[in-house]
């Protein structure tokens, strides 16, 4: 199964995360198919960067985001355009 992801990358008790799609066999940090976007936690306000046509891409494909990465897919605004597409067919 393919999965929407978090990577943590960073220093020590400084993460920045990038949004990685992966196979959900492989380790969290370890081995993606591709990187679609980043998330900064850490600046004020928190910075989140995502490809929305290649998230739409693997959502359609029936790529399963985690919890966190809906949650920031929803505040870009590329879940609900998901939900409106797959209302849709």
């Amino acid at each position: 199964m393919v999965k929407i992801r978090l990577k943590r990358m960073g220093k020590k008790k400084s993460p920045v995360y990038r949004v990685v799609v992966a196979d959900a066999r492989n380790p969290r940090d370890g081995k993606y198919i591709e990187s679609i976007g980043y998330y900064n936690p850490r600046e004020e306000p928190s910075v989140i960067k995502v490809d929305g046509s290649r998230a739409l891409y693997w959502l359609e494909r029936g790529a399963q985001p985690t919890g966190q990465v809906q949650n920031l897919l929803k505040i870009t605004g590329v879940w609900d355009e998901f939900e409106t597409k797959r209302g849709k067919q």
